[in-house]
């Protein structure tokens, strides 16, 4: 019989072990070995079968067990030096606390939204890239004390389990998850009611979530789920599954994100005494409406900090927020109906008191060829933040481009979105076995430290590490990847429908003696899971070589909507079935964490190929090289600004090539080029071994791949660049554009715009420098500028100068202020001044404009103002020989 209620019934801890609840349900366990071995000690039987989750291993464990335990000493001792190890972590002062010279530099705290989180196989809410790297990020805040607060949505079904039929098409599975199973604390009121946050929608409906906490070492994370009893049925399917749904549900799902995220911020700290977050990042534009819910609490006039009025409030929130942009495509980004959006959050809806027009203009496609009638996230999170980055030096210029409508007017390097590249976090993707070896070179301490902070000196110990050593180390991760491969080969095949007596090949899948390339990921079209298998005779002759043969593994999930993509997994699946082949190239379902941690060290080379430059960032290879893995990738995301010829290989690309005259033969260049780099060169030296047996040149290209990009592909590099480029300066905005300044700067803002059209470049004239100009030699410019009721005090008049290219653009400018020399003329036209030097030869220009500046802006294009001569489309050119 099926039951009609079904809820968890916890374990009961004899008294000497309560300090293992404490341990389990701190998530530092996923990345603190020593933590696991102990939990793996407990049950060393049953810690396969829960998939090492401390949680529901004590769910397991037998009284009879824990009673034994109980009395151990020598398990006490270690379960007590475990407890005082995490006391510890928690408590004792780390990076940040020392970070800032005055203690008002940086901010009390850091409120971090995401609509995903990638902390531990045993939390499964997250889909790829972008979930994995916001578990990175608090994991790495917490190792140097970042005061974060974590803000995302618990799915019942998380992301689905992905299964292949005998004909190798994806099937998808919605396991239910049960939060009592997970570690996960309901969070409560003083009273012990359930706390949680309601939202207001249409006909007069509501949508009310409880607010999970997972602790994630040092940093809470809150997880709103609408799962409850007093939702009607629709209302409580919001938080369901990770990106399912309509149209009309995503925007469900992300009100209560970004909206119920702030007001689950203010419960907890209300309930906990944590400090109110001067700060509010968004990672993607999926949380942007948590800046419309600080406008709202702003505008009301019975706040504390009221400041009455939408202008003034939204200078307030755009000064203390950061928006992180990860998609290179505008298809990636989130759009919906603006009358959708305008039923849900005008009156009757969310946001009743706040002006939906002004809500809606914050959406807008503003921008030639944008969609008037759509509301864009990631538009309105640019328009929200006075911060915005992407997340490698590479996809910041791309999302500069792609964003560049909104600065109109503005060369496409001066957009104000920067860039910080992604890293990832080093104890939680590095095998045991290679820490060990590390801390057997420098000392555990000193190997903990050269993971969380990243220094070069400790990475560059490696370079003593002897070449047997190495050499060995990367044979065991490879046969360990061997042993998990065949078992998940061994599971699929079961669940494909095949019985024991068709498996016996399953125990000649992969060889531990040679050279294994990985490849997995999500599998949207643009990073060509099949890209491969583009002249598969090729490939085929490659998996196969008597004397240098090469295989692959190969994971990832195409998205449950995308036939397409799902099409690209068959094809995949179909090759990999061949009897001829399979034992060299597998395809494993259901990619997850607890893969990824087998897959990344046993890889010989890690293998990306996306579309450049579509691959915002691609962290995946960054955890590969952190194994000592080579990456063999497209010059695109991280990899671009980081491959130095010595740390793996590019693939060259056709870049120029126009894919849309023929869809097919950038990918056929493309493919070739991937062939001939290896059997050119990744396999003749992985094969090259000298007389002990030992391939020289791959282990140096190991060995310098971790020293050069050990220290910068971490995550805890990346949180102290938040930290210095865009944390402490959004608490420094956040500070002092408050109250009246607040409302100054809106008021300087609405006069600006007012008087912006009557703001024109009317005159320049440059004095001679006699004769031919000449490097070194100086002009003197001299501008006459009409600025309306505006005066020099709101703008900048710059000098413009450079070299220029044959349309007469500059090209890397150097930029001058000038100084109005006095009161304006008759004609009201204010006069400047200033030098211009000539400090570059070759054919030279310059030209003149205005911006507006006030110290409150982050820089001068935040407002999308520039005035420039009429005649300066191209710019005003000058040879110089």
């Amino acid at each position: 019989m099926k039951a009609i209620r079904r809820f968890t019934v916890r374990t009961v801890l004899p008294e000497p072990l309560r300090p293992l609840q404490e341990l389990a349900q701190n998530l530092r366990w996923s990345w603190h070995p020593e933590t696991r071995e102990l939990f793996q000690s407990v049950d060393p039987e049953g810690w396969p079968a829960v998939s090492g989750d401390p949680v529901r291993l004590l769910g397991t464990v037998s009284k009879e067990r824990l009673s034994a335990l109980a009395k151990d000493r020598r398990f006490l001792r270690r379960l007590a030096a475990a407890a005082e190890d995490l006391s510890d972590y928690l408590t004792n002062p780390r990076w940040y606390q020392g970070a800032a010279a005055e203690p008002d530099e940086l901010p009390s705290a850091i409120a971090y939204f995401s609509p995903e989180f990638g902390i531990t196989a045993a939390l499964p809410q997250y889909s790829g890239g972008l979930g994995i790297l916001a578990g990175d990020h608090l994991k790495a805040a917490s190792d140097l004390g970042v005061p974060l607060i974590g803000v995302g949505l618990l799915y019942r079904h998380g992301y689905f389990r992905q299964s292949l039929s005998r004909e190798g098409w994806q099937q998808e599975q919605y396991p239910v998850l049960d939060p009592n199973e997970l570690p996960l604390a309901l969070l409560r009121e003083e009273d012990g009611t359930l706390a949680s946050v309601v939202l207001a929608l249409p006909g007069g409906r509501s949508l009310r979530a409880h607010i999970w906490k997972a602790q994630v070492g040092r940093v809470p994370l809150l997880l709103l789920d609408s799962d409850v009893e007093e939702n009607h049925p629709n209302e409580r399917d919001v938080t369901d599954r990770l990106y399912g749904g309509g149209s009309e549900h995503r925007l469900l799902q992300e009100m209560l994100l970004g909206i119920g995220g702030v007001r689950a911020v203010r419960t907890y700290c209300r309930l906990t005494g944590h400090p109110a977050p001067e700060v509010f990042h968004t990672n993607e534009g999926h949380a942007g409406f948590l800046g419309l819910e600080r406008i709202r609490e702003l505008s009301e006039a019975d706040a504390p900090d009221a400041l009455g009025d939408f202008d003034s409030a939204l200078e307030a929130v755009r000064a203390g927020t950061v928006f992180t942009t990860h998609t290179p495509v505008p298809a990636g980004i989130d759009r919906f109906d603006r009358e959708l959006v305008a039923r849900h959050l005008g009156d009757g809806g969310e946001l009743g008191g706040v002006d939906v027009q002004r809500v809606l203009e914050l959406g807008m496609e503003t921008y030639s060829g944008g969609d008037p009638n759509v509301f864009n996230m990631a538009v309105m999170g640019l328009r929200l933040a006075q911060r915005a980055n992407g997340v490698s030096t590479l996809h910041g210029a791309v999302s500069r481009r792609m964003f560049a409508g909104l600065w109109p007017g503005f060369d496409p390097e001066e957009v104000p979105i920067t860039s910080i590249t992604n890293g990832v976090h080093a104890p939680t993707w590095i095998a045991p076995e290679v820490f060990r070896l590390g801390a057997r070179q420098i000392g555990t301490q000193r190997a903990e430290d050269a993971m969380m902070i990243g220094r070069s000196d400790r990475w560059e110990s490696v370079a003593d590490i002897p070449d047997a050593a190495i050499w060995e180390l990367r044979r065991v991760l490879r046969e360990q990847l061997v042993e998990d491969v065949r078992r998940r080969v061994r599971a699929s095949w079961r669940q494909r429908g095949a019985g024991l007596a068709e498996l016996g090949w399953v125990d000649d899948v992969l060889d531990p003696d040679v050279l294994t390339i990985g490849f997995a990921r999500r599998v949207p079209s643009y990073k060509r899971l099949t890209l491969m298998l583009r002249d598969q005779d090729r490939l085929m002759d490659m998996l196969l070589h008597p004397e240098r043969p090469i295989q692959i593994v190969v994971a990832g999930k195409a998205h449950p909507a995308d036939d397409g993509g799902k099409r690209l997994v068959q094809e995949l699946v179909r090759f990999a079935d061949d009897p001829r082949v399979r034992h060299r190239i597998v395809f494993l379902p259901d990619y997850d964490m607890a893969m990824a941690q087998h897959l990344y060290p046993g890889c010989d080379v890690w293998l990306n190929n996306p579309l450049r430059p579509l691959e915002a960032c691609g962290t995946s290879g960054m955890k590969a090289a952190l194994n000592g893995c080579l990456n063999l990738s497209v010059l695109d995301g991280w990899w671009d600004e980081w491959f130095d010829g010595n740390n793996g290989w590019a693939i060259p690309t056709a870049d120029g090539f126009r894919a849309e005259d023929d869809p097919d033969r950038r990918d056929d260049i493309e493919a070739t080029a991937l062939y001939d780099l290896i059997e050119g060169q990744v396999a003749p030296r992985f094969y090259d071994h000298n007389g002990h047996g030992l391939p020289e040149r791959w282990i140096e290209m190991v060995r310098h791949t971790l020293t050069t990009l050990g220290p910068k592909v971490l995550a805890g590099r990346m949180v102290r660049e938040y930290v210095s480029r865009l944390y402490a300066p959004a608490a420094r905005a956040h500070r002092a554009v408050s109250g009246d300044a607040a409302r100054e700067l809106a008021e300087w803002k609405r006069r600006l715009r007012e008087q912006w059209p009557r703001v024109s470049v009317d005159h320049v004239e440059a004095g001679a420098v006699g004769g031919s100009p000449e490097l070194g030699s100086t002009l003197t410019l001299r501008v006459q500028v009409a600025l309306g009721e505006l005066d020099p005090g709101d703008v900048d008049v710059q000098a413009v100068s450079g070299r220029v290219d044959e349309s007469d653009r500059i090209a890397d400018p150097s930029v001058v202020s000038l100084k109005a020399t006095g009161r304006p003329d008759l004609d009201g036209r204010w006069h400047y001044e200033g030098p211009l030097t000539l400090d570059r030869t070759g054919p030279f220009g310059y030209t003149v404009r205005v911006l507006p500046t006030h110290a409150a802006l982050a820089t001068s294009a935040e407002p999308g103002l520039i005035a420039v001569p009429a005649e300066s489309e191209g710019m005003t050119a000058g040879l110089l020989r």
